[in-house]
C-alpha cells in the first residue's frame, strides 16, 4: 500500500516533494498554482528542474495534482465556464511540464439547472480542454463528491455518464474520496458493505478507471450529503 498526503507548494512547487519526503510519504498530491486565484504565476525554469529531479524519488503513478477550487465546468454561465476551461488548460499544461500524470477535478455544480444539463456541460468543456492540450499524457481524475448543494459526482452514474459523453475518454479516470462517497450514501463501514460499494463502482465506472483514493474521515453519518472531515491522505 502506498500512502501519502496533500503537501503545500509554498516556496515553489518542488517544496511539496521535500515536505512529502520529510513525512515519509510514498504518494503526493499538490496544487500546481494557487487554489483560490484564477491567475497563475509562471513556473521558473529552476523550479521545474528541481521538481523533475526530486520526483525521481516517487513512482509517477503516485504523483497527482488537485485543480483549483474556483473551477466549475458544469456552470450554466458562459463566462464562468470559459474561465474554468482556460484555468483547467493552464493547470493541465503545468502538470505536463512538471511530469505529473494526474489532475484531480471536482466535476462541478450545475447551479440550479439539472444534473443532466450539468453533465452535458462538463463533457463539452472536457472535450475542449483535451483538444487544447492535444498530445498531453495528463489525465483528469473526476473526484467523487458528497452531493452537497448542486454538485455533480455524488453517484457513480454521474461520472460514468460524463465519460460516456466524451469524444475520447482515454484521458479521464476516477478518484474515490471516502468522505465524499460515504456522505453520498456509499457504505464502506464493514467488509460486506465495502465489497458491495466497490462491486457497484466496478460495474458502473470500471476499475480500470479508478486511479486514486482520497482517504478522509467523516464528521457526519452515511448519506448526510455533508463534506466535513478532519484528516486526509492520498494514495
Amino acid at each position: 500500500m502506498n500512502l501519502g498526503a496533500h503537501k503545500s507548494i509554498a516556496g515553489g512547487v518542488d517544496k511539496a516533494l521535500d515536505r512529502a519526503r520529510e513525512t515519509g510519504c510514498d504518494a503526493v498530491q499538490m496544487f500546481v498554482k494557487s487554489s483560490n486565484r484564477w491567475k497563475a504565476r509562471p513556473l521558473r525554469e529552476d523550479e521545474i528542474k528541481a521538481f523533475r529531479q526530486k520526483k525521481k524519488d516517487y513512482r509517477d503513478d503516485f504523483l497527482m495534482a488537485h485543480s483549483s477550487y474556483l473551477i466549475n465546468i458544469a456552470s450554466p454561465e458562459s463566462a464562468q465556464a470559459k474561465k474554468s476551461v482556460d484555468a483547467l488548460v493552464i493547470e493541465m499544461k503545468r502538470c505536463e511540464v512538471l511530469g505529473i500524470p494526474y489532475l484531480v477535478l471536482h466535476p462541478g455544480s450545475h447551479r440550479g439547472t439539472t444534473e443532466a444539463e450539468g453533465i452535458e456541460r462538463i463533457a463539452s468543456c472536457l472535450d475542449e480542454v483535451f483538444l487544447k492540450t492535444a498530445g498531453s499524457k495528463v489525465m483528469v481524475l473526476l473526484e467523487t463528491t458528497s452531493g452537497t448543494g448542486d454538485n455533480i459526482g455524488y453517484r457513480f452514474e454521474h461520472i460514468a455518464r460524463i465519460m460516456d459523453k466524451l469524444k475520447d475518454d482515454s484521458r479521464t479516470g476516477c478518484c474515490f474520496d471516502t468522505c465524499h462517497s460515504f456522505a453520498a450514501g456509499y457504505d464502506i463501514r464493514t467488509a460486506e458493505s465495502y465489497q458491495q460499494t466497490f462491486d457497484e463502482l466496478e460495474q458502473i465506472i470500471g476499475f480500470e478507471k479508478l486511479r486514486a483514493f482520497h482517504i478522509n474521515d467523516s464528521k457526519h453519518g452515511l448519506g448526510s450529503r455533508k463534506d466535513r472531515h478532519n484528516i486526509s491522505a492520498g494514495g
